[in-house]
């Protein structure tokens, strides 16, 4: 304990405050599962065992670029399973059951999907 310790006295290294209340992120994610439906896809056990699967299958490699992704999200070279025709495409097709497909998932970096993938995306 520090010098001020029973003293009546806050210490000054307690933890900082939030800026944001604790209920936004949750009602933003909400907002965002509601917007977009297939995100649900995403919070299950068999999605977990797909990504498990793909990268074992891709051998923890990029497969656009050829990194090998060994970081933690966030980091840049940190794995990211990436649909090759996006869920919300799959969605409004009516074709949600290949979300789980694995021919139509690829191990990319996150630095690749945020970047590129992404632009890709908006373009279309």
């Amino acid at each position: 304990m520090g010098k001020l310790a029973g003293r009546g006295l806050p210490s000054r290294l307690g933890a900082a405050k939030s800026r944001l209340p604790r209920s936004q992120p949750a009602q933003r994610d909400a907002v965002r599962d509601r917007d977009e439906p297939w995100r649900k896809y995403y919070k299950n056990a068999r999605w977990q065992r797909t990504v498990r699967a793909i990268r074992k299958r891709d051998q923890w490699t990029c497969q656009q670029t050829g990194v090998l992704l060994t970081g933690k999200h966030p980091a840049p070279n940190s794995p990211v399973v990436d649909h090759i025709i996006p869920a919300r495409d799959l969605w409004l097709r009516g074709e949600i059951d290949r979300f789980y497909d694995h021919s139509n998932l690829q191990l990319v970096s996150k630095a690749w999907h945020d970047r590129h993938k992404q632009s890709m995306e908006k373009s279309q």
